[in-house]
């Protein structure tokens, strides 16, 4: 028998880290094109890290006995991206700006985190989402680190 709320809390996380894996990867293209290959480097970095946390939320969901397919991420994420992608427009394409839309998308990741370790669920998949937890906070302060050098 499924847990409904685990598997309701592995499909919120699911989405923030799609919605991560993509807004990292187009602020990859963004910063590559503006010539900032060391910073897109970084951020393709944080792509596949959320892409490798998708997948094993995939198989938690599966070991729950639910199939999670794969989405585009969530409605307010893209949402944000096309903010992103204004906003780049707005402004040049400037690092700083692009660090800040990261940054803020990190936020949003880090409360669906937060959320998510309030809920009742099995020590098994617990385990997974404090450590995806703590990746999400440590990429979320290495995004601000790189935004206020680039100010």
């Amino acid at each position: 028998m499924q847990d409904t709320e685990t598997i309701s809390v592995i499909e919120n996380l699911l989405e923030a880290t799609e919605n991560g894996h993509k807004g990292f990867a187009e602020a990859a293209e963004k910063l590559d094109e503006d010539g900032n290959p060391t910073l897109a480097a970084e951020m393709r970095e944080f792509s596949q890290q959320r892409l490798r946390m998708s997948n094993e939320l995939k198989a938690l969901a599966a070991a729950e006995g639910a199939t999670l397919e794969n989405s585009e991420g969530t409605v307010a994420g893209a949402i944000h991206r096309s903010w992103m992608a204004m906003r780049d427009a707005l402004t040049g394409d400037d690092p700083h700006a692009i660090l800040a839309a990261a940054e803020q998308g990190e936020d949003h990741a880090v409360a669906e985190y937060e959320n998510a370790l309030e809920a009742d669920m099995p020590a098994s998949v617990r385990s997974v989402v404090q450590r995806q937890f703590e990746q999400v906070r440590a990429a979320h302060d290495r995004v601000s680190e790189l935004r206020d050098s680039h100010e």
